[in-house]
């Protein structure tokens, strides 16, 4: 029987409750995939954020033996350029090539040990402008929820970790996994758009005026072209008016985001039937198997078939190349 992925949690002080429980709550609703344990640069409690500290059950010895390494975030008042003694000695215990994730302010922890030298990368929306000043050789995306740089993933704050763990688990186990345990925890499997959607905005003056009625049609009909014209006409604005209020309230263009949408829908299919590439990008709105290979690839760097053996194993055929 195949042991399961061994995921340590890191727990700083100052550390958010919320996001300290994020990688037990989704790692531990996969039904034994994953193991969870939590440890501290000492062994020893760790002060949160709010009015109470945490026992962890382990010291820094289990980063050694991680398959994967979570940093949840802590609170911004102690996000310091430089690595404290004991945290930079826990860290150099983590093996080269170890997956690390890091939620929020984790992403400081991660730069500040070099591990995100010339990688891109993103963090909380309101450290940007800190974050590039201390750390100019990193590829910082602001916009995103999450970034997957191979083995490191960083993610924007609070529950924008749930949204990389769910990814993770995606990545390891498909699409039909991490559904269900988006459903055991009572969460989205995926969240549209990125980090503009949370910062603030005007409110709009009627919600009825807003797009999501439109983004639920569209989502019926991906297999359709979908042109801007039409998407506005549904909506009842002009087109310049449904752009901007589709982005406000997405945090990106109606194309784009008509094209997370149907990568999304391939990569489904791809894991739970066998349908021709063709007929597969017919399905998701793609004009030809082409295009679809195009924008798979650009999205996740594999080819449909790679993807597909990657998730069914390889005994699958070529109409997926």
């Amino acid at each position: 029987m195949t042991a399961p992925h061994r995921v340590v949690v890191l727990a700083l002080d100052g550390v958010y409750p919320f996001e300290l429980g994020i990688p037990s709550r989704v790692f531990g609703s996969a039904w034994g995939r994953y193991e969870v344990l939590t440890c501290s640069v000492d062994g020893g409690s760790v002060a949160t954020n709010s009015d109470f500290s945490v026992t962890v059950g382990h010291g820094p010895e289990v980063l050694a033996t991680a398959d994967t390494v979570v940093l949840p975030p802590f609170d911004v008042s102690m996000v310091r350029r430089g690595l404290p003694p004991k945290l930079e000695e826990a860290l150099a215990a983590v093996p080269p090539g170890t997956r690390i994730v890091s939620i929020c302010t984790g992403a400081f922890v991660m730069a500040a040990a070099g591990r995100l030298d010339g990688r891109r990368a993103t963090t909380h929306w309101s450290l940007v402008d800190t974050f590039r000043s201390w750390y100019p050789e990193v590829d910082l995306d602001p916009d995103v929820l999450f970034v997957d740089d191979g083995d490191l993933l960083t993610s924007a704050g609070a529950a924008s970790g749930v949204d990389l763990c769910l990814h993770v688990v995606r990545q390891d186990h498909g699409a039909a996994v991490a559904n269900d345990v988006a459903r055991a925890c009572v969460v989205p499997p995926w969240r549209d758009g990125g980090q503009a959607q949370y910062i603030q905005h005007p409110v709009p003056e009627e919600a009825a005026n807003g797009t999501s009625a439109t983004r639920q049609w569209a989502l019926e009909r991906l297999h359709e072209p979908l042109p801007l014209t039409e998407l506005a006409g549904h909506a009842r604005m002009s087109v310049r008016t449904f752009a901007r209020r589709f982005n406000e309230e997405v945090g990106t263009s109606p194309g784009r985001w008509l094209i997370q949408q149907r990568i999304a829908r391939a990569r489904h299919l791809l894991e739970t039937t066998d349908l021709a590439v063709d007929d597969l990008a017919a399905q998701v709105g793609f004009a030809t198997g082409t295009s679809l290979r195009e924008h798979l690839h650009a999205a996740i760097g594999v080819t449909p078939l790679a993807y597909r053996r990657t998730f069914r194993g390889a005994s699958v055929g070529s109409t997926a190349g």
